[in-house]
């Protein structure tokens, strides 16, 4: 069915370069679009029932009945126009209404400007995730400019002036005080006009029983719709229209902080407060139920692709592939339909065949600010799907592999080169990671080696547009909270800091031992690839290490080179930790532990670490096999009573923190 408009374009422009209309209703069932005046979506509704009753009647057909014009309405789906989307506002109750809008909606706009709303509701989300469609979830922006530009944005108009920031959500209007303030300067007539709006529209309930306009920020007790029933606003003497609006103004200013008594996204307040209203108010686009289990700190950063879904045990590529094809000039496009996420779910439905839906999304390499990838690439994915044999949903983790042919050739070598250097460097990460486990570090407990196909688009022009091999690593997704990420309240918790300190310094030693460096000759720790979980009564029981990524990057410099890093994870919380001293001593004393268990547990199997890489390809050079003997024999002369001294000075201005000095009994015999 084609679509038919009535009403301006939802993403027209006037001359001026503004939206010509801001909100629309559809009619699934007659293939009819209504963008028309006013920008209420149940007077487009009663307009629409109008414009089938004219119909008839040049028909010669009755009216619609009461309960034909009731259908007409109840079979409709709200949707709101941004400048360059359209937002579906589905009915939970109704989402193959939802569906069909969707499907009438792509004659008229590209399916990338289609995205979907209130996915709060589980209904909607779950409708939404099965169609392996999360991509097309309407979130917020992440920067603070984006994120004034939405809230100025989402201003709207009824009749008259566009005072009401616009709630797409739940449908509701916005009024705050500046904007009522602002009204006093107009005539008196435009006042009346606003004023009796006002008074209308507040006291409605929209369909889903919210509020057709509401008072930010105003405290119900103190000002509500009542502070404008009883008078007909145009009817009033002049004098009398004036002494009430000043009244009401009264009221409403002395029912707001102070805060909020302007319209200003420069005061964190006051943004933080209408950001809530307008888009967090019931939106858990931004909250964990999104993907059950995953992390605040990635879902904020996960960028949703486009993939398929099944029908009938058939997957469907997602049609905007196709889209994709056609415009390979739309860099937007292409990233939405990443090739290598492509490769990626075409794995996973081969190893798993029985597959209901997949989304995949692309993160950051890091979500540590303080670690930028300044070569070779990291792509990282996280998939969520599920097989019909395994019944709940499955998480994967996916990370491109650093340095692959692509990259190889990008340096200008020869294909089969390139192709035996990647080999290598897969090797070469899969030592490190054996390496690490050897020597300690609680590591993800399976990683899978893939591959998937890519054409070669890179620098080395004689092997453009060949396929190649790209390796990427698959492992378990890990659902706890990253260190450098825990919320501050988690500290209030009785017990909790000492128990995490303890935790923090185990990790610490392990990583210090392994050499894990970043490319700029920082020590990587404490800074997003450690993973906090927590037990039954909510305190830390577990660092689990994510990745490995640094390790044995630095093998030759002593341990006590690093003191300062390793001091860093006590230093950057001694301001909100119950007892700064505590947590500093719980935490040395821990990595004095661990060190000296390290240490034990090679001088008590020395042949058996010495000859774990024997056979692997030894060069001073940089080899793997090199690196470790530097390592162990690094580790095995550390004096471990001095490097934690080290560490404990840097730790200023806890210079009071104390170490026990005693051996650990088990480890007593091990000591040189």
């Amino acid at each position: 069915m084609e679509l038919k408009l009535i009403g301006p374009h939802p993403l027209g422009r006037d001359a001026l370069g503004r939206q010509t209309t801001r909100i629309g209703t559809l009619f699934p069932k007659y293939g009819v679009l209504y963008t028309q005046s006013p920008e209420v979506h149940a007077w487009q509704r009663a307009q629409f029932v109008e414009y089938l009753n004219d119909q008839r009647a040049s028909q010669g057909l009755p009216s619609l009945t009461v309960d034909e014009e009731v259908a007409v309405s109840m079979e409709s789906v709200d949707l709101i126009f941004e400048p360059d989307f359209i937002l579906i506002r589905p009915d939970p109750e109704r989402m193959e209404l939802a569906f069909a809008a969707d499907e009438l909606l792509l004659g008229l706009v590209s399916k990338r400007q289609v995205k979907f709303m209130t996915v709060s509701d589980a209904r909607v989300h779950e409708a939404i995730k099965r169609r392996g469609e999360y991509w097309r979830l309407n979130a917020i922006p992440r920067n603070r400019e984006a994120k004034q530009r939405l809230v100025f944005g989402s201003k709207v108009a009824i009749s008259g002036l566009p005072l009401y920031f616009y709630n797409r959500l739940t449908g509701t209007r916005w009024l705050t005080f500046h904007e009522f303030e602002l009204l006093g300067r107009l005539d008196d007539a435009v006042l009346a006009q606003h004023l009796q709006e006002i008074a209308d529209y507040s006291s409605r309930r929209n369909r889903r029983g919210r509020a057709e306009l509401d008072f930010f920020a105003a405290e119900p007790e103190r000002f509500d719709a009542e502070e404008f029933a009883g008078p007909n606003y145009a009817g009033l003497p002049v004098v009398e229209l004036r002494a009430t609006y000043e009244r009401i103004k009264s009221r409403f200013h002395a029912a707001l902080d102070e805060a909020f008594r302007r319209d200003d996204c420069g005061d964190r307040a006051w943004c933080e407060r209408m950001l809530s209203t307008l888009f967090l108010e019931g939106n858990d686009t931004q909250s964990e139920h999104l993907l059950d289990g995953l992390s605040r700190e990635f879902f904020l950063q996960v960028d949703w692709l486009a993939g398929g879904r099944f029908e009938e045990g058939e997957f469907l590529l997602d049609s905007v592939f196709e889209e994709a094809a056609a415009h390979p000039e739309d860099a937007e496009l292409q990233r939405l339909c990443d090739l290598r996420a492509k490769g990626i779910i075409f794995n996973l439905i081969r190893d798993y065949g029985d597959i209901e839906y997949i989304n995949l999304g692309c993160v950051p390499e890091s979500l540590s600010l303080d670690r930028p990838l300044r070569r070779g690439r990291r792509g990282v994915y996280l998939a969520e799907f599920c097989a019909q044999s395994d019944g709940d949903p499955v998480k994967r983790h996916m990370r491109l592999q650093k340095w692959g042919v692509w990259e190889r050739l990008d340096e200008g070598k020869e294909l089969l080169e390139a192709i035996q250097l990647s080999d290598e460097y897969t090797d070469y990460c899969l030592d490190r990671r054996l390496g690490c486990n050897q020597l300690g570090m609680n590591l993800s407990h399976r990683v899978v080696i893939r591959r998937l196909n890519e054409i070669y688009q890179g620098l080395n022009v004689r092997y453009r547009g060949l396929l190649i091999r790209t390796t990427y690593f698959e492992r378990e997704y890990v659902p706890g909270i990253a260190t450098d990420k825990l919320p501050i309240d988690r500290f209030s918790r009785p017990g909790y800091a000492v128990a995490l300190a303890r935790l923090l310094g185990h990790a610490a030693a392990s990583s210090l031992v392994v050499g894990r460096l970043s490319e700029g000759g920082r020590a990587l720790f404490d800074d997003g690839d450690e993973v906090v979980f927590e037990d039954g009564d909510g305190l830390p029981s577990q660092i689990l290490a994510t990745d490995h990524t640094g390790a044995f990057a630095e093998f030759k410099l002593p341990l006590d080179t690093y003191a300062t890093d390793y001091a860093r994870p006590v230093n950057r919380r001694k301001g909100y930790v119950p007892d700064a001293l505590a947590f500093a001593q719980a935490y040395l004393t821990a990595f004095r532990e661990q060190l000296l268990r390290v240490q034990g547990d090679y001088r008590k199997r020395r042949n058996a670490f010495d000859h774990l890489f024997k056979e692997s390809k030894y060069d001073p050079g940089g080899s793997f096999a090199y690196r470790w003997e530097c390592v162990l024999k690094r580790v095995d002369s550390t004096n471990v009573a001095a490097l934690v001294e080290a560490i404990r000075r840097e730790m200023q201005p806890l210079d009071q923190v104390a170490v026990a000095a005693a051996p650990i009994p088990e480890l007593a015999a091990l000591k040189p």
